[in-house]
């Protein structure tokens, strides 16, 4: 059973007003009689004035009705807006609010293919979808429809796409300002940065509002984060259409760029500019590498067994490897993740950070020990032969966990399996 029922009214047009009402009254208390028990959220979706167009057609929908029908439309959500864009994403987040992911959709036949595609953009595999068809009188009655339409083209597809990014770029900033953090010891040779959640427009509450990854696990869908992804593209100054980001696996595999793309990786390294490259976290340590001498850099994501695995000198390596540079020049700064404060281990998983050293491991001997992620990766990259001085620790320097700081960071521990995502980035000038 639907735990919401959307009713589209966008294309309809209305003849006699009398017998439009009539018309209305029936669908909508068949919808009520269906699915007012179970249902959590009822809602009809319009134009907000009385010639909205879409494609040509006047799409009359106006909504003032008969005592009869104005009763009825008490028990259902109307959205009204000329842009089916804003509709739909004003309808999600109506349906995330209240948490829900099974819907049911009752569309005239004409506008299924074209509400579909909406929803493709802007639903992820989160939710699912029931279609029905609009029942509505015609062959000279007061609502007529359309034939149906099976097949929508790549230029409809396009437009579709343009005007949800048209709204989303409308939409105002939550949760502040945006915010990049950023390291002295990374010369202007290279643009860089660590975001935080502040400054997009994502409104899950775990993903609010700077979250920079989507995927069919999460409510967030892939428009909202490429319009986050654009806002840090403007502040930060590098150009999204040459963003690459790690395919996260927990190891220690490197995408040296120019060659062949692993199916996954948790570092890059490249030496071409204007390429940005960028390592996810939410607990994890993204952690930026650059080379001035040599005009190199890397990206690594290093959790807690990317961390004992050595992601970050397997990074080192590759750029040592392939762009010739030396290990006194390279500088690693290790962004924002989890600290020893809140992140545990079971205690046989904690024994590798243990034995690479003690004091990487608070209460070993407990069940669950606390664990300096950040330390074990320090201590790896100073054995690497990365020189003391040329790694900064963000969590040191400024006080900061993911965990500890809900107002600033992303966070996995906290938050649970609902995450958003931060992350570290960095390019070379053109």
């Amino acid at each position: 059973m639907a735990e919401a029922v959307l009713i589209d009214f966008f294309g309809l047009k209305f003849n006699s007003q009398k017998n439009s009402h009539q018309a209305l009254l029936k669908t909508l208390n068949a919808v009520r009689y269906h699915h007012a028990a179970k249902a959590k959220f009822l809602c009809i979706m319009c134009c907000n004035n009385i010639s909205c167009e879409r494609n040509g057609a006047n799409n009359n929908c106006e909504l003032e009705a008969s005592n009869g029908l104005s009763t009825l439309l008490r028990e259902f959500e109307t959205v009204s807006n000329p842009s089916m864009a804003a509709s739909l994403y004003t309808i999600k987040q109506k349906i995330d609010e209240k948490n829900l992911s099974s819907i049911k959709v009752i569309v005239p036949m004409h506008r299924k293919t074209l509400l579909k595609a909406f929803i493709d953009q802007l639903f992820t595999n989160v939710y699912s979808f029931e279609f029905e068809d609009l029942q509505v009188t015609s062959g000279g009655g007061p609502l007529k429809q359309s034939t149906e339409i099976n097949m929508i083209t790549a230029q409809e597809i396009e437009a579709i796409q343009n005007e949800i990014q048209t709204h989303l770029r409308s939409l105002p900033a939550l949760k502040g300002e945006l915010t990049i953090i950023t390291s002295p010891l990374i010369s202007d040779t290279f643009l860089h940065g660590f975001t935080t959640r502040t400054g997009g427009i994502s409104y899950i509450p775990t993903l609010s509002s700077f979250n920079l990854f989507s995927s069919s696990k999460r409510r967030d869908p892939k428009i909202v984060v490429q319009e986050n992804l654009r806002r840090l593209g403007n502040a930060a100054g590098f150009n999204v259409e040459k963003f690459y980001r790690i395919k996260t696996d927990h190891a220690n595999d490197v995408w040296i760029m120019g060659r062949k793309e692993p199916e996954s990786y948790d570092g890059i390294t490249t030496n071409q500019r204007g390429v940005t490259i960028a390592a996810l976290a939410a607990d994890c340590i993204p952690i930026v590498f650059a080379d001035p001498v040599r005009k190199a850099c890397g990206v690594a994501h290093s959790g807690w067994k990317g961390t004992l695995l050595g992601v970050a000198m397997a990074t080192v390596n590759a750029m040592i490897t392939e762009y010739g540079c030396s290990l006194e020049d390279i500088i690693a700064v290790l962004g924002p993740s989890v600290g020893p404060c809140c992140f545990t281990l079971p205690r046989e998983s904690a024994k590798g950070f243990h034995n690479l050293d003690p004091e990487c491991v608070r209460l070993f001997d407990s069940p669950n020990p606390y664990v300096d992620i950040r330390k074990g990766t320090r201590i790896l990259l100073e054995r690497g032969g990365i020189l003391p001085q040329n790694i900064q620790d963000l969590n040191q320097d400024l006080g900061l966990c993911t965990s500890c700081h809900p107002d600033k960071f992303f966070s996995h521990v906290r938050d649970g399996l609902n995450f958003g995502t931060q992350i570290g980035f960095i390019s070379i000038r053109e």
